[in-house]
């Protein structure tokens, strides 16, 4: 996991969100931010994850719900 992805989960208080999604979920989040080839879209993908987890509902701006 990139230094400012790790950072930006433990600043919003989301790594055990994080920690809590499905694995493949979480490996795509990370390849799909680091792919970007600017640091502007970088930013976006990484506060689009962030959204995703604090709410709960949402993966890649589809609808997810975890399972119980």
């Amino acid at each position: 996991m990139p230094d400012f992805v790790l950072q930006a989960l433990e600043d919003h208080d989301l790594k055990t969100r994080y920690d809590q999604r499905p694995w493949y979920q979480r490996n795509d989040y990370l390849g799909w931010i680091s792919r970007a080839k600017r640091e502007e879209t970088k930013m976006k993908r990484l506060n689009q994850m962030l959204d995703e987890l604090r709410s709960g509902d949402a993966y890649m701006k589809m609808p997810w719900h975890a399972r119980r």
